[in-house]
């Protein structure tokens, strides 16, 4: 139902950051993450129903543990069939949610939860919670929704539409599993593009907030101290992503969002790049050979 939830999301506030330590500030490649993907009767948390579950969790590339299941609906509400495909006939023999909660925590336990216009699966999932008298919140998560609008520069970051573009394949749309997979596949995707250090490096990704992630701000400064070379990805306005290799003179911080100021090699043409797009920042080695043939100092 991913396509389906991509307009007006609910209203969220996360407030303070996620907690410090694991899994928030595990390196990327090591984190707990958990992807999920709901299938409902429609888009009102309050009174329409999960009716199909996917939540698998990683570590890496290896699948530390999953549950999938499709889901009865408590007292026999159905809707949406026209979307996922799923009968009511499908669901007779299925457990119903509060039989599914603990599988669902223990899968979640510790870990990140990663979604494509999270907040719906997230309000679905913490409706459902409750009403199984397992209240709980999940104020913090990432959204590859919101991730692919930084990353990518397309007409639609619909699930769909990022699986099309950036070549990822999805057996059925609008079932749990399939689109779990496909999620994963465009997360890969994203990583590959944002080169997030941790989690909460991309908790930290916000699309018009003007907000610039703090690990790359430090990069910057780090690299502004020594003048020093390094290798950019940046997003421009309305286009794709640019790789530039800047020796970084200084980082105006009083500014919102800050500016990182240098100048690009080999042409030494001066560039003010803002810092809320940049996608990431890495220090050329010591001795290898920049642009302007002039060995580089690192950052």
């Amino acid at each position: 139902m991913t396509e389906q939830r991509e307009g007006a999301e609910p209203e969220r506030t996360t407030g303070a950051e996620p907690p410090s330590g694991s899994p928030w500030d595990e390196p990327i490649a090591r984190a707990p993450l958990v992807f999920l993907d709901l299938e409902m009767t429609g888009l009102r948390p309050e009174s329409d129903r999960v009716i199909e579950v996917c939540a698998e969790r990683m570590r890496g590339d290896a699948l530390e543990d999953a549950v999938t299941s499709l889901v009865r609906p408590e007292p026999g509400v159905f809707g949406n069939a026209h979307v996922h495909g799923i009968d009511p006939q499908a669901l007779a023999g299925a457990p119903t949610f509060p039989e599914l909660c603990d599988r669902i925590e223990q899968v979640m336990e510790g870990a990140v939860l990663v979604a494509h216009a999270a907040a719906w699966d997230v309000a679905f999932l913490e409706a459902e919670l409750a009403r199984a008298g397992k209240a709980k919140r999940v104020p913090y998560y990432l959204d590859t929704l919101v991730l692919s609008r930084r990353a990518f520069a397309l007409p639609s970051h619909s699930l769909a539409s990022l699986c099309r573009e950036l070549g990822v394949h999805r057996e059925r749309a609008h079932r749990a599993e399939d689109d779990v997979h496909a999620l994963r596949a465009v997360f890969r995707k994203i990583v590959e593009v944002l080169a997030p250090r941790t989690p909460r490096d991309l908790w930290h990704v916000r699309i018009g907030e003007r907000h610039a992630r703090p690990a790359l701000v430090a990069a910057a400064v780090r690299a502004a101290e020594h003048a020093a070379t390094v290798r950019m990805r940046y997003r421009p306005a309305r286009r794709g992503p640019e790789e530039l290799v800047v020796c970084v003179t200084g980082v105006r911080t009083d500014l919102d969002p800050p500016r990182v100021l240098g100048y690009l090699l080999p042409s030494r043409s001066r560039r003010e790049l803002r810092a809320d797009r940049i996608l990431a920042i890495e220090p050329i080695s010591p001795g290898e050979p920049g642009p302007d043939g002039t060995a580089a100092r690192r950052a």
